[in-house]
């Protein structure tokens, strides 16, 4: 059996609006993907096929990074310290709400921050957490990703905001995670990485590249002179129409 964690913080919530603007994201009473998988080994072999996609993507190398899927009345996560080369389907850890498991492996240290968030946000169905290289850069710095391309509309809002830094696997870190995806899909994990959440496994890996190709660019703005960033307006525009961009979409 699994240890048990400390109490959550259920308090944040998916924001529906920013600044009077309607912000693009599933309706309150979603708890599950857009098409959900009921079957729990098609959803464990689904959690697989994403998570040996993260090295070919350049989101994660080796061990680092977790994922997850909303499974019943918990979670299915990525267990810890195994190589996403070597991991088979019954390999990932099934953990409930509390925080308990029953498996021979030990689920991610941050199972914390997948279970507050599948608490608190009730639009998540799935968690990325990975360290691609510039999202990392950028959180190491410290730094927000602010509305410099209208891809900002991919977290949400007008901005990728950065968490605080706290020791992984804590409970103070899983607050900061909830603090910054306030109202936001994404964020940056200050001197650790980045998260990402979907309302699918698909839409969280996406949406994690997205991110990536975003702070990429900002970076590479940043060598080149002082980004020049998009007005209230403009990003307004932009979350106003983004229900029909890529992954946001509904799929038939």
């Amino acid at each position: 059996m699994g240890e048990r964690p400390h109490a959550f913080k259920a308090g944040h919530g998916n924001l529906s609006t920013w600044r009077g603007t309607t912000v693009t994201m599933p309706p309150s009473g979603h708890r599950g993907p857009r098409h959900p998988v009921n079957d729990e080994q098609a959803l464990r072999d689904e959690l697989l096929a994403q998570a040996r996609r993260l090295g070919a993507s350049g989101l994660s190398q080796g061990t680092s990074g977790n994922l997850s899927a909303r499974h019943g009345d918990g979670f299915l996560v990525t267990p810890s310290g195994m190589p996403y080369d070597e991991l088979r389907a019954e390999d990932l850890v099934r953990v409930d709400m509390q925080g308990r498991y029953e498996h021979r492996l030990r689920p991610s240290s941050e199972w914390r921050f997948h279970r507050d968030i599948y608490a608190a946000r009730p639009d998540a169905a799935a968690v990325v957490h990975v360290h691609p290289p510039h999202a990392t850069a950028l959180a190491m710095c410290r730094m927000d990703i602010p509305a410099a391309h209208y891809m900002i509309a991919v977290g949400g809002g007008d901005s990728i905001r950065c968490a605080g830094y706290h020791t992984y696997g804590t409970q103070a870190l899983s607050d900061a995670v909830l603090e910054a995806l306030d109202g936001r899909l994404a964020c940056l994990m200050a001197n650790h990485g980045m998260l990402a959440v979907g309302s699918d496994l698909a839409q969280a890996m996406w949406r994690a590249v997205e991110v990536e190709t975003l702070a990429r660019h900002y970076a590479l703005a940043l060598q080149v002179g002082r980004p020049v960033l998009l007005t209230d307006g403009e990003v307004a525009d932009v979350l106003a129409t983004f229900a029909n961009y890529g992954l946001m979409s509904p799929r038939s």
